[in-house]
């Protein structure tokens, strides 16, 4: 039905979909194909996010740094590097830390400068020559402590928000997991059985593989055989604190992490299936495989909800406020 180009093109008609919602501020009832990345607070959900941009533009810090959700639509683009936000009309950023300080003056913006949340989303396109296409939607970390004015109920509130966006089936979920604490116990993948029990929808990516104990490895779970999922795990190593602290280049540790897999002895018979470059060709082709298959059902529901719209309209083509009869309706409503 599609041919490779019309493939290409299926992830920025969704995009063009939610644009089109969040300039308008309607409130999105379509359930559109997305991936939602799912993780707890220290995960390295933020740096498998900056490694696929190949630059550092997230708010970091203590506590919850992810505070709205973040609808991150990546775009190949040979030629230029920017970021562009929906609520910033016709302003390109070229400084990826100005991208960083617009995220938090958002955020704050909304929320407050207290760490609360907030489910309504910020919309940033990376146009790149480093990046595939491909939409993400980055959520909070999921966290057990209130931090400083933090509501005590915010384990409760981040959860719902998780959920809001996971327990449609038109959402996959990204459940990204420390490969340096107990993984039957991951937040991410416990959160993620309990809204996709078979496993179908949910894509594994075991973070700090590299910060495990000596003697112990993921070969297990990163060929699948513990706490299987239809879509598999993906390991990837991200920068270490002090990397990030020291400016670490991103592309240096791309590489470095390249080695790792390569050098391992119980990952290097699966080195080509591991890293963030494979993550992110194994995204776009899920994302795009995802929005084809269902396709027939979204176009469905536009138009229905265009053949609704077009009804508003003609009503309030023919709408005379003196006539009883809307005065009764108006009143029922």
């Amino acid at each position: 039905m599609y041919g490779n180009e019309g493939m290409e093109r299926l992830i920025p008609l969704v995009n063009k979909l939610q644009d089109a919602f969040a300039s308008l501020n309607l409130p999105l009832n379509l359930d559109l194909p997305q991936i939602a990345v799912v993780g707890s607070q220290s995960a390295g959900k933020s740096s498998v996010l900056e490694n696929f941009v190949g630059r550092d533009f997230l708010p970091r810090g203590s506590g919850i740094v992810t505070r709205r959700p973040l609808i991150l639509q990546l775009v190949h683009d040979k030629s230029v590097e920017y970021g562009e936000f929906i609520h910033c009309k016709n302003k390109k950023f070229t400084d990826f830390d100005d991208i960083r300080r617009e995220i938090e003056q958002e955020t704050d913006r909304i929320t407050g400068s207290n760490k609360g949340i907030s489910n309504i989303p910020i919309n940033l396109r990376i146009h790149s020559p480093s990046v595939l296409n491909l939409t993400l939607i980055d959520l909070p970390g999921m966290t057990k402590v209130p931090v400083g004015d933090q509501p005590p109920d915010i384990e409760t509130q981040i959860r719902n928000m998780i959920i809001e966006f996971i327990e449609r089936d038109s959402c996959l979920i990204l459940a990204v997991s420390p490969a340096n604490s107990d993984l039957a116990n991951s937040d991410a993948l416990k959160l993620a059985k309990e809204y996709d029990p078979q496993g179908l929808r949910t894509i594994g990516v075991i973070t700090k593989l590299d910060l495990m104990d000596e003697g112990t490895d993921a070969q297990e779970i990163l060929e699948n055989r513990l706490l299987p999922l239809r879509r598999g795990y993906i390991g990837v190593v991200n920068r270490s604190q002090r990397d990030i602290d020291g400016r670490k280049n991103i592309t240096a540790a791309l590489e470095a992490e390249r080695r790792f897999f390569l050098s391992h002895p119980s990952y290097r018979h699966m080195a080509d299936r591991m890293g963030t470059p494979y993550l992110q060709r194994i995204l776009n082709q899920q994302l795009t495989n995802h929005i084809r298959d269902t396709l027939p059902h979204l176009r469905s529901r536009l138009q229905a909800q265009l053949i609704s719209l077009e009804k508003e309209v003609s009503d309030f083509r023919n709408y005379r406020p003196d006539d009883p009869a809307y005065k009764t309706k108006a009143l029922l409503q």
